[in-house]
């Protein structure tokens, strides 16, 4: 069934949005079909997965192929169901898209099958990996030399977490991380890695002329500087600012980011991609195919001939590649199910790994901060705290750290933190709140030991709705796993203790009267070290994070699935994309690297043969930028395939070249027609068409017509066949004999 062209009306709404985004299937294969147009290109990129990650490729790639020599197709499992962050939008209580088509022992709250996937839900916190958390043993040194020379900075700066959370300021924030800072400091966090030991905040360094005042005034410090090693505490203090992938400046007349999410990158590429194509299919270097699910792949001699989707077979040309970027599960799944027989495929599956994760939620009287001045409203505060366990294996974790000054039955510390203030009313209701308490809420997450054996992903004897075996999953911790969640727990005690300053204060259990301990108590004793429901630990398979099925390694070692670039090792033009290719993870939340390492494999796919023009000539076009260039007259150009393409218009339109030219020069150049009767012609020696001198011209293209030469392109001699009208004759100039008699 052909796909509507014009958007759809529900009983509510018309989907203008779909129709504005996305294609049906049968219209990207057949804007491919060479059958029906010569001119059209296969879509050599495909990628399987238009969420997070798989976005991220297709955008990337679609900005850096300055040459457009690529046709990306994305094909996505589920629909649009939102255009942008589910907090940036009016207040819903959630999309129906979530679903896990595999099977567990444990609990997974499964995927977002929509475009755009969990980004759109994500909450937003992302640290970078400590180079701790990538050992050599575990990480090729390629990726992490990438990753610390630019790809985590550019990564960081397009979620939004290379700039301080300006909107998280104020007496209670200032007062939690100066407490903070000097109980870490002082020891009263034996696990916490010591400040000093951490790298800078990314903000730093980025201007080199940035000043000690300036970081005192980012830290909301006033005062006089003090002493020689102020600047190093400071520097330590704004490494307990948390890492949030909100960004509240870009520069100048352009809006922030806010809550990251990959649709709006997606929605952008694929209008510019219809605007370069003037609404010509086969002229669109990027398309999305919603409600499409990918059922395997096939390969012939260790590469992808086709992909097997719900809706039909995609044919995959002889120079395409394939980006499985569908979940850490699902991929592998694919993988499972595709690439029998190939290099290595009993590794897939293995080396599942997730996050520990935990929550303390504490209330504490406005006492226990004498420092802080008066505050008649709520406030908000975040801070991040790294830690270290040091066992059998060295394992790394972080807290993640929210407050905000309450009534005393409040129990929600991100009151503020993840919510819009949708109107003044509202906004005024918070200014005349009284504050009595500050609800504070320390999430622990921990990495999990990779190698594990009895964690993995295989095939199930089950099978889903179309015949296709699902996976099974196993995700078991580890002796080590479980004594760096006891390390991590006892920490977020410890932290919860500190910022009380000593006086008795609540323990917030869900489902539960809350329980009143004192600065001494032994909060495991309240609150206990357990996993599952309404438990202060959750379960394994909630984090979101898995990871590590198809990791990437040196080809020497022969014990990884994907190489540095994430190409499966036994199939020539197959790559992964997403948390799966991470040989660990560390504590962060692998959006940063995800998206880092996403971008990278973009630019590997981008990459093309540098122009050279031949020895003694200069070229006046490099396959990629046109800006010596100007239009005049009716029409376009577009630059398709490292080649300039016309669009014709009404009348004559003449795309020249505006540098001055040598007095005398050779020309050399090839054109390629797509139709029989193209009528078109390079014209050489005529004057600026822009020049004052020729203002009465309505199209200033007639100015090389009266006053140049043309060199014509036409194969039939339009209008009448005459050799002075062929192709390679100077238009109405009778050719020499040699070209009458052997014509171009």
């Amino acid at each position: 069934m052909p796909t509507d062209p014009n958007p759809q009306r529900t009983d509510f709404s018309v989907d203008f949005m779909g129709r504005y985004v996305c294609n049906g299937l049968d219209e990207a294969l057949r804007s491919a079909d060479r059958g029906q147009r010569l001119d059209a290109r296969p879509f050599d990129v495909i990628i399987l997965g238009g969420g997070s990650f798989g976005s991220i490729v297709a955008q990337h790639l679609f900005s850096v192929d300055k040459a457009h020599a690529h046709r990306i197709l994305v094909i996505e499992t589920g629909p649009l169901a939102l255009p942008e962050h589910l907090q940036n939008l009016p207040l819903m209580t959630g999309v129906p898209v979530w679903s896990t088509p595999w099977r567990s022992p444990i609990f997974f709250p499964g995927l977002a099958n929509c475009l755009g996937g969990r980004s759109l839900f994500w909450g937003g916190w992302s640290p970078e990996l400590l180079d701790a958390e990538m050992s050599d043993d575990e990480w090729p040194k390629a990726i992490k030399e990438d990753l610390r020379d630019g790809l985590f900075a550019d990564a960081a700066r397009q979620i939004g977490t290379d700039e301080t959370n300006d909107f998280i300021y104020g007496p209670l924030h200032f007062a939690l991380r100066n407490r903070l800072f000097d109980g870490i400091s002082a020891g009263k966090v034996p696990a916490a890695i010591p400040l000093v030991e951490l790298p800078n905040h990314p903000i730093v360094g980025k201007d080199e002329s940035q000043q000690l005042e300036a970081l005192r005034g980012l830290l909301g410090m006033t005062g006089a500087a003090g002493g020689p090693n102020d600047k190093q505490v400071l520097l330590n203090m704004l490494k307990l600012e948390a890492p949030l992938a909100v960004q509240v400046r870009t520069r100048p007349g352009f809006f922030p980011f806010n809550k990251f999410s990959t649709m709006p990158l997606m929605i952008r590429a694929t209008r510019q991609a219809y605007d370069e194509s003037v609404g010509d299919d086969v002229k669109k270097r990027l398309m999305i195919v919603p409600n499409c699910r990918v059922k395997r792949l096939r390969t012939v001699n260790g590469r992808v001939t086709a992909i097997e989707t719900t809706l039909g077979d995609v044919p995959v040309p002889a120079e395409g590649r394939v980006v499985i970027a569908l979940g850490t599960i699902e991929s592998t799944r694919i993988a499972l199910l595709s690439f029998q027989g190939t290099k290595r495929y009993e590794l897939i599956g293995q080396n599942l790994i997730a996050h520990l994760r935990s929550n303390l939620t504490v209330r504490i009287p406005r006492e226990a901060f004498p420092d802080v001045e008066a505050i008649k409203e709520l406030q908000a505060s975040a801070l991040f705290v790294k830690g270290r366990y040091k066992g059998t294996r060295v394992g790394h974790f972080h807290l993640q750290i929210t407050a905000a000054g309450l009534s005393a039955l409040g129990s929600d510390s991100e009151a503020e933190l993840f919510k819009k203030i949708p109107d003044i009313d509202t906004l005024d209701q918070f200014r005349r709140t009284t504050d009595t308490h500050v609800v504070i809420n320390v999430r622990g997450v921990g990495e999990m030991q990779p190698k594990n054996a009895l964690s993995r992903v295989r095939l199930a004897a089950e099978q889903d709705e179309f015949g296709i075996p699902r996976a099974f999953v196993s995700l078991i911790p580890s002796d080590t796993d479980k004594a760096l969640w006891d390390t991590m727990d006892k920490v977020s005690d410890d932290v919860a203790k500190l910022l009380a300053n000593g006086l008795p204060f609540e323990v917030l259990i869900p489902n539960a009267p809350p329980v009143k301990v004192n600065s001494d108590t032994d909060l495991r004793s309240v609150f206990p070290y357990e996993q599952g429901q309404n438990k202060r630990r959750d379960g394994l398979g909630t984090t979101h994070h898995e990871a590590g099925t198809l990791w990437m390694g040196d080809a020497k070692t022969g014990d990884s699935v994907t190489d540095v670039f994430g190409r499966f090792y036994g199939v020539e033009n197959a790559y992964a994309i997403g948390p799966a290719l991470l040989p660990t993870t560390g504590s962060p939340n692998p959006m940063l690297s995800g998206v880092a390492l996403a971008r990278r494999l973009a630019e590997q796919l981008a990459q093309a043969p540098a122009f050279e023009p031949e020895e003694g000539y200069t070229a006046l076009f490099d396959g990629k930028t046109i800006d010596n260039w100007h239009m005049t007259g009716p029409g376009a150009f577009r630059v398709i395939d490292a080649a300039l393409e016309s669009i014709p218009g009404g009348d004559i339109g003449l795309f020249w070249y505006t540098k001055p030219m040598p007095e005398n020069y050779t020309l050399k150049l090839k054109w390629r027609c797509w139709q029989e009767d193209a009528n078109s012609g390079v014209f050489i020696r005529f004057p600026e068409p822009t020049s004052a001198d020729y203002n009465k011209y309505d199209n200033r293209a007639y100015v090389a017509v009266n006053f140049g030469f043309e060199v014509q392109i036409d194969d039939i001699g339009m209008p009448d066949g005459d050799d002075k009208h062929r192709t390679g004759a100077i238009y109405n100039q009778q050719p020499s004999s040699m070209l009458a008699s052997n014509p171009v």
